[in-house]
């Protein structure tokens, strides 16, 4: 079923608020207005809101926001990013406007991950007309550095939080979580990620003398042989198989008659909790060093995210059941799927996440169901009444 919220005096329209973010062209890691809409529409409601930027050398400074309603007790955060990817080519609609056409709402950032992002702030909006400022605390955490390296968003801003001994208790992360209807799946958990740049090393020399010379090309089939031929892992009953995948090779090389001292290539390993940042490395290392010497090839590797796997508690209970008790499904619950900054948050609090639909995300003709957006909106909502027990 599909149970819609009556509209309040105090409630944002989450179809509206979707539409106006995504007028916002916030492709990673600009902002474009969209942090100061969502700064605006919460302070009307009551909300402490802070701006935090943060810049690292050489890399473009990021907008992050931290807002938060309540008597500073239990905190329930809702953690989401405005940034998107960018719109690419043959859009039927322009990907900055928001239009509804029937019945869906396009978009870059419609599904991933905006519309999550209006969802919530409009379940709050009902909570708060309903229940009036919690026994607890309501926090949002958005970042405009998700799409992009996340070196000044999540992670930083939850080490902001940390210094000013803000604790949240549980964190939903608004990502695409479900493959076709709202409710099939809640994420608790992620495969790690690390990537890595392998060098192998020869001498240059002319083809006519090969014994003059040592083909680097040679050491790198045998390296990335290795690599593809070792198995990682079975998988377990929470997680699928880790995986390499190539992602490129590289010779350089612009004449025929010369062996070239250097070949290079780059892959990705998207391992589960098998492994960690330190045991996934360390396999690396050995499988190539099974092959050759360390003379040989050089590796830069570099993690980007741990794996992790949320235990069952009474926060991911209450997800559930609220899904259930909105749209009658008991939604999977799965690590599948790429990365997130809920590897960042699970260090910091229980973690899981749950938004829209994600088949579109990244794509041209990005779009959310209306529908959709109103079901997630009742999902949401009922979450803040049962982890505030208000029944």
């Amino acid at each position: 079923m599909n149970k819609k919220i009556a509209k309040t005096s105090k409630q944002i329209d989450p179809i509206n608020l979707t539409s106006e973010l995504i007028k916002c062209p916030s492709v990673t890691p600009s902002d474009e207005g969209a942090i100061d809409l969502l700064d605006k529409t919460l302070t009307s409601m009551g909300f402490s809101c802070q701006q935090i930027e943060f810049q690292e050398p050489g890399t473009k400074r990021v907008n992050n926001l931290y807002a938060e309603i309540g008597d500073n007790g239990k905190n329930f955060c809702f953690a989401g990013h405005s940034d998107v990817v960018p719109i690419g080519d043959g859009w039927d609609y322009d990907p900055f406007g928001g239009q509804v056409v029937d019945g869906k709402l396009f978009g870059r950032g419609a599904s991933d991950m905006k519309g999550a992002i209006a969802c919530f702030i409009s379940a709050v909006g009902n909570y708060l007309e309903h229940h009036g400022i919690p026994k607890g605390t309501i926090s949002l955490l958005i970042t405009g550095d998700e799409e992009g390296p996340a070196i000044n968003g999540t992670k930083k801003v939850l080490n902001w939080l940390k210094s000013r001994n803000k604790n949240i208790d549980f964190c939903v992360v608004g990502e695409p979580t479900n493959p076709e209807k709202i409710g099939e799946m809640v994420k608790v958990g992620r495969r790690g990620s690390v990537n890595a740049k392998l060098t192998a090393h020869g001498v240059q020399g002319h083809v006519a003398y090969p014994h003059l010379a040592k083909n680097p090309i040679n050491i790198l089939h045998r390296l990335i042989s290795a690599l593809l031929s070792n198995t990682l892992d079975n998988g377990n009953e929470f997680f699928q198989p880790s995986n390499l995948s190539l992602t490129s090779i590289d010779v350089g090389n612009t004449v025929t008659n010369v062996i070239p001292s250097d070949a290079h290539a780059n892959f990705n390993i998207r391992f589960n909790n098998i492994y960690n940042k330190d045991s996934i490395k360390k396999w690396i290392k050995d499988t190539l060093n099974s092959v050759a010497s360390e003379n040989e090839y050089s590796l830069e590797t570099t993690v980007t995210g741990d794996s992790f796997l949320s235990e069952s508690n009474e926060y991911t209970s209450i997800v559930s059941n609220s899904i259930k008790k909105i749209v009658g499904m008991n939604p999977e619950l799965s690590t599948t799927g790429g990365t997130s900054d809920a590897r960042f948050i699970h260090e910091y609090c229980p973690v899981c996440e749950f938004g829209l639909i994600g088949k579109t995300m990244h794509k041209v003709n990005e779009f959310v169901y209306i529908d959709d957006l109103m079901t997630l909106t009742s999902i949401y909502n009922n979450i803040l009444n049962n982890f505030f027990l208000h029944k």
